[in-house]
């Protein structure tokens, strides 16, 4: 015998089926792609009879919620829901056990070079958890949060953002941005995927630099090492149609200088016979 489980998410709901005593060992059965919870009905009543088991269907599958409308499904996603389930079962042990797609999220959740997307899963619940109203500010204090975490941005840099950033309410400016913004994980890619990826454009490309910006070898820490790697890459292995130009300014040269890039960046949109690839 089984009972149907749903675990609230802020979507919707995560729904399940769950066999055997409370008190047992905990194993959370994941599905294939387009399948549902009922892949295991056959295959769990033979199993051992003294662990709880907990068939989940992933978001947008069986009986669960779909993800919000513009939403796409990324594969990292379905750790989400896993680690969303474990956490309303409060498991901090248990055993993963997944059929095909299930199984490669299974194993997601264990490889090393998934830390960083693991923190952002943490900071995504965290977050939720928390659900704090965002906070107001005054003019002058949104404006010196914003340069504080900015510090290539000049005063007047930062309130010109500012104006397309924030609302006035009765209380003060809020910022407008989706505090989920800062939980992302980056998809790492190696520098040789990087330059071959930009190799493949078929057309004429301009890629300014700024001298104190975030490609500037001498300047980086040892952490960044990718980063010099890739500037490296750029200069001695990018086909002729590939413009590199360094400018004097910063991260936000655009911005806090215009007139620094804005004749190079005329003259390449105003070459003869080209479609320009900014």
């Amino acid at each position: 015998m089984f009972s149907e489980v749903k675990f609230p998410v802020p979507w919707g709901h995560v729904a399940a089926k769950a066999w055997g005593p409370p008190e047992g060992h905990p194993v959370l059965c994941l599905h294939g792609w387009l399948d549902n919870a009922n892949t295991f009905d056959r295959l769990i009543p033979l199993l051992p009879r003294d662990c709880q088991y907990v068939a989940m269907d992933f978001s947008g599958h069986g009986l669960s919620s779909h993800r919000p409308a513009g939403s796409p499904y990324h594969f990292l996603d379905y750790v989400s829901d896993v680690r969303r389930v474990a956490a309303a079962l409060r498991w901090r042990r248990f055993t993963l056990m997944g059929h095909s797609m299930g199984g490669s999220v299974a194993g997601m959740d264990t490889e090393a070079w998934l830390k960083s997307k693991r923190l952002a899963i943490d900071r995504l619940l965290s977050l939720e958890a928390k659900q704090q109203a965002p906070k107001a500010r005054s003019p002058e204090a949104a404006l010196q949060r914003l340069l504080e975490a900015n510090r290539h941005l000049t005063a007047e840099g930062g309130a010109i953002l500012l104006q397309r950033g924030a609302t006035e309410t009765p209380t003060g400016l809020v910022y407008n941005r989706d505090m989920r913004v800062r939980t992302q994980s980056r998809e790492y890619l190696t520098v040789e995927q990087c330059v071959k990826l930009l190799q493949k454009i078929k057309d004429r490309v301009l890629i300014i630099l700024a001298q104190d910006g975030l490609l500037i070898p001498h300047k980086l820490e040892s952490r960044n090492q990718f980063v010099k790697s890739l500037r490296e890459a750029f200069e001695h292995t990018l086909k002729e149609d590939i413009q590199l130009v360094e400018v004097p300014g910063s991260h936000f040269v655009h911005l806090n200088e215009p007139e620094v890039v804005s004749g190079i960046i005329s003259n390449f949109l105003t070459a003869q016979n080209t479609r320009a690839r900014l």
